[in-house]
């Protein structure tokens, strides 16, 4: 791939016994690249996420991430599936963010940051917390160290969960409609955050059903529908003078 292609998906399909998620994904995204993928519950939006982590396995075609084919050895034409050991080192530089925080309940808010970078990278306790603390400070929770995620409002979990994929230092940064499980007026907090991070240039792949979050931070948008990607272009384009009629029918109903 070239330097600047960090994200390929080349003819991904996805099915659950007879039924296709996934049909034929062809797909590119570059680094520093936001990209927010749309469509109507059962497009494939998350699966197509979950693929790019192999938190779910294509049943035909490849992912890239960098150079690496996730999930698989390349030999030639032939792939090998690898171990689990292998693809959670591939997910290192993977971060992903879901719509339930996942956070360890028995940790406090500390314990769940550094939980990754000590006991997977195995870096130094003091540099992990005082990275876990800057972190916390950028995503708006200096001085919550301590709190437990009970003690957290829904938004203040998901930065946790943010704050939490960052501190492994990924190169690509996986959101799975990570404020569709928050009270309305807890999702700005939410949004802002990941506005922060595109700005930094973190290269993010964003399924989401906020507009306008779309509309001012990707630099392109995916309109799936049936498993297929069936618009994609700059935000300007697909938003406002889509060309399929799936798009438009999706944003009359969403806008």
């Amino acid at each position: 791939m070239s330097a600047d292609l960090l994200v390929r998906a080349e003819s991904v399909h996805k099915n659950f016994g007879s039924n296709q998620v996934l049909r034929g994904i062809n797909l590119e995204v570059h680094r520093g690249e936001v990209l927010c993928l749309l469509g109507a519950s059962g497009s494939g939006k998350s699966t197509l996420l979950r693929c790019i982590n192999h938190l779910e396995a294509v049943s035909n075609g490849r992912i890239w991430v960098g150079d690496e084919v996730i999930g698989y050895r390349q030999d030639g034409n032939r792939l090998t599936e690898l171990s689990d050991t292998q693809v959670a080192r591939q997910r290192r530089s993977i971060g992903m963010v879901f719509q339930r925080f996942n956070l360890f309940p028995h940790m406090t808010v500390l314990e769940n940051v550094i939980e990754g970078p000590t006991r997977v990278q195995r870096i130094d306790a003091g540099q992990a917390r005082q990275e876990a603390a800057e972190l916390l400070d950028r995503v708006g929770l200096a001085g919550r160290e301590e709190s437990y995620p009970r003690q957290l409002s829904g938004g203040q979990q998901q930065r946790v969960a943010i704050a939490r994929a960052l501190a492994m230092k990924p190169v690509l940064m996986l959101f799975d409609e990570p404020t569709s499980a928050l009270d309305p007026e807890l999702v700005g907090e939410v949004l802002d955050v990941m506005k922060d991070l595109a700005r930094s240039g973190l290269t993010m792949i964003v399924v989401t059903h906020e507009i306008g979050f779309a509309k001012e931070v990707a630099d392109r948008v995916a309109f799936m529908a049936d498993g297929q990607i069936v618009e994609l272009g700059p935000p300007e384009e697909v938003l406002v003078n889509p060309q399929h009629e799936r798009t438009r029918q999706f944003l009359s109903r969403v806008m």
